[in-house]
């Protein structure tokens, strides 16, 4: 059996998959991702991967099912194709805001869908930013899970904001916004929220001081935008001088855009883990690659080398 590594993508995320092939100077392998008349997904891979190590490249982004039951169909035919290794690469881990009983009668998805991709025969996941970093105990299969913070920060060094200052959208983002003032040596003020609801949010105290600095609040995903813009709106009111904001997963869903449009900000800066549509582009977004990042460690896996150096 060979050990030949082979790249395969489905259909949430093209230009990625592009990016991430050239990068490895690896060609993406053929393979039909359809539908049949009455909509079921159709999927046949056109080349031999007997004994080989295949990478399935597979974004769970809008539209999130169609896009996960891809993903699922394809492990299972590369499975029964008899590859030697499936090791599903997922950028953007969707159902991942469930991933505990906060309520009574409610499920928790993300262990959910770790159990669908371990049962359809993943042998290993490639994520980055998961939502909670304890999913990966979700997992019986290893999991290896990258960063954006690296491509981030590296860009607003180059970019040099003058006064620049970190806060966090809500507590629960300490962490994150810790190990970006960390990086970045500069100073961190945390905003305390109170939500109502799956879209009512209100920012309620400033821990810190933002007075004349440019603030940049880093988050792992923008979904609605409610607690950014939210968070935002306080920190200007608290003496902010400008507005920066920066995640991974641009998820922008319901009124999200025009959300970050009024919120003034100078720019929002996420990245390709999800591909955005024309309309939903603004002059204030700039989308970052992190497709260098994933093939580096697409590399390092395969060659049984180390990964978590990529952290740094």
């Amino acid at each position: 059996m060979s050990n030949e590594l082979k790249i395969f993508a489905g259909n949430s995320n093209p230009g990625l998959a592009r990016e991430i092939s050239e990068t490895l100077n690896i060609p993406l392998g053929r393979m039909e991702v359809g539908r049949f008349p009455e909509g079921e997904i159709k999927v046949k891979i056109m080349e031999n991967v007997r004994g080989t190590d295949v990478f399935l490249l597979q974004s769970t982004c809008p539209p999130v099912n169609d896009n996960l039951m891809e993903l699922l169909i394809m492990i299972d035919a590369f499975r029964r194709a008899s590859a030697r290794r499936i090791t599903a690469v997922v950028p953007f881990y969707g159902y991942a805001r469930q991933d505990r009983k906060d309520q009574p009668r409610v499920p928790i998805t993300a262990k959910l869908i770790a159990n669908l991709l371990t049962q359809a025969g993943a042998d290993r996941l490639l994520t980055m930013d998961l939502h909670a970093q304890q999913i990966q105990g979700f997992f019986d299969i290893p999991v290896d899970h990258l960063m954006a913070a690296p491509v981030i920060i590296d860009y607003f060094k180059k970019k040099a904001v003058k006064d620049l200052a970190l806060a966090t959208a809500d507590v629960g983002g300490i962490k994150l916004a810790w190990l970006y003032a960390e990086k970045m040596n500069t100073g961190l003020s945390i905003v305390d929220k109170k939500r109502s609801g799956d879209k009512e949010v209100k920012a309620m105290a400033l821990i810190g001081d933002v007075m004349g600095k440019n603030v940049l609040i880093p988050d792992d995903m923008i979904a609605t935008g409610g607690t950014l813009c939210e968070a935002a709106q306080f920190v200007k009111s608290n003496g902010a001088q400008s507005l920066y904001a920066c995640c991974t997963h641009p998820v922008f869903s319901g009124e999200a855009v025009a959300k970050i449009k009024q919120a003034g900000f100078t720019e929002v800066v996420v990245t390709n883990t999800i591909p955005l549509p024309p309309e939903k582009m603004l002059s204030e977004i700039r989308v970052l690659s992190i497709a260098r990042l994933f093939g580096e460690a697409i590399l390092r896996i395969h060659n049984e080398t180390s990964v978590s150096s990529l952290l740094n």
